[in-house]
């Protein structure tokens, strides 16, 4: 979720940051770009008083005392583009130059200096210049009208090199770029923290559901920070999760109570049932009949007793050597195997896993017995032990009838039997009783078809030791 959520609050604070960032770059530019122009209306004013008193007509005429005053405009101008290379000329209306730096700069024909010298002709100072970006190599040009007596009789115009200007833009561009990585690694570590602090909550909570999924009931969310109402969610988890706690152990307790306390008055009627089997002639088919039912009922108690005690209990895990106790469960049940015409095989080398012996045994006796009990005459039963590094595996096959696919996804099931062998003895829980035996100790068993027929169960025990 974190991996989800993070690139999120990035591309988002990403848009904030870049939403904040190009308008004041972009006010950054138009900032510099203004400074300088009104340097230059500053510069063109002082120029058009200078040039506002000198009479000298286009043509030339003879000298005059004010003669002075042209010399002073150009050498004003000279000392201008010396200075800041930045080039200026006062030009009459018919564009020749009352005087100009340097020298050889006249106006041209077209161009952004024709048109501000047109507009200044109008009599009105040349509109601000389009924006200069730092990729443009253009210069900046301003007008003002040189005004007499109403009229306008010449124009100043300068021509100004961007380069300084751009430089100026660039730095401030780089001051705000680097103001905006700050501000982006900033708010990348407060999404870090952010979503640290409301995921944290739920990252225990998903752990703890896993836990308990797996059968770990006694699992609970631990306190922890995060928002109040992901806090509210733990509380009430766990509130929970003490209540399903608590209905199961009144379940295993019910059940356990139930199987022991139907014990004894089931004991008292067996013993009453021989009693009057006495008074009955030999080989009575109905008191037969009451006897097996009665042994039965015996049996799914006695079971019912191991499954409340098998789902409470907590396994001993030991390093056991999974092929030595194959093999001695092989020899052990061979015996009944032989008696049935089976044929009854293990290869069982040594492989080590973590398991506890007394449950192994108990969940292989109950699969070799069903192996053993639906596996005709003449036909055989294998027992193989293998690792894979991780897990190591006890596959029992048999060559039984074996099970539809809508009856594999059952079988384990609680009192659970195939309808086709509701006459075979058995109370349905030998299996349910070995799955939670196993399950306790990180273990599982599963189902599936031994080909041409048969049936293939697979327990799986791991290597390393499961965490507590």
């Amino acid at each position: 979720m974190r991996t989800r959520l993070l690139p999120l609050l990035i591309v988002l604070m990403a848009a904030v940051l870049l939403a904040l960032g190009i308008p004041l770059g972009i006010s950054v530019a138009a900032a510099q770009q203004q400074k300088v122009v009104v340097d230059r209306i500053d510069d063109t004013a002082r120029f058009a008083a200078l040039a506002q008193y000198v009479t000298e007509v286009p043509g030339g005429s003879r000298p005059t005392s004010r003669d002075e005053r042209k010399e002073t405009l150009q050498s004003e101008l000279a000392s201008y583009y010396e200075v800041y290379g930045i080039r200026a000329g006062v030009f009459y209306r018919t564009d020749t130059p009352m005087a100009q730096a340097p020298a050889d700069w006249f106006l041209p024909q077209t161009g952004e200096v024709r048109e501000a010298f047109g507009e200044a002709l109008l009599s009105r100072r040349s509109h601000d210049p389009q924006q200069v970006w730092p990729w443009q190599r253009r210069h900046l040009v301003v007008a003002s009208p040189v005004i007499r007596d109403g009229d306008v009789v010449a124009v100043v115009v300068t021509d100004s090199p961007t380069g300084a200007m751009r430089s100026r833009i660039l730095h401030g561009w780089l001051v705000i770029g680097v103001g905006e990585i700050a501000a982006m690694l900033l708010a990348v570590g407060a999404a870090l923290r952010l979503t640290g602090w409301v995921l944290r909550p739920v990252r225990i909570l998903d752990a703890t559901t896993h836990d308990i999924a797996t059968g770990r009931l006694k699992s609970r969310v631990a306190a922890a920070g995060g928002p109040p109402e992901l806090r509210r969610l733990a509380r009430s988890f766990n509130e929970m999760a003490d209540n399903v706690e608590d209905v199961l152990e009144q379940q295993r307790a019910f059940v356990a109570d139930a199987s022991h306390q139907l014990r004894n008055p089931l004991a008292a009627l067996l013993l009453r049932i021989e009693l009057l089997a006495l008074e009955l002639p030999e080989g009575n088919e109905e008191i037969a009949s009451v006897r097996t039912e009665g042994k039965r009922l015996a049996q799914v108690l006695d079971d019912l007793l191991d499954l409340a005690l098998a789902e409470h209990a907590e396994a001993d895990l030991t390093l056991t050597d999974i092929g030595a106790l194959a093999a001695e469960r092989v020899a052990a049940w061979t015996p009944t195997a032989e008696a049935k015409g089976v044929r009854l095989v293990g290869d069982c080398p040594p492989i080590t896993a973590w398991a506890d012996p007394i449950t192994l045994s108990s969940a292989l006796d109950a699969v070799i017995d069903n192996a053993v009990k639906f596996t005709p005459e003449a036909e055989s039963v294998e027992v193989t032990v293998s690792s894979n590094g991780e897990t190591s595996t006890v596959v029992v096959t048999d060559s039984g009838p074996g099970l539809t696919d809508e009856e594999l996804g059952r079988v384990g099931d609680r009192f659970w039997r195939s309808g086709r062998h509701q006459n075979v003895k058995g109370s349905g829980l030998g299996l349910s009783i070995s799955r939670a035996l196993l399950e306790a100790g990180g273990g599982s068993i599963s189902y599936g078809h031994h080909e041409p027929h048969g049936l293939r169960v697979t327990v799986t025990v791991p290597r390393s030791r499961p965490a507590a």
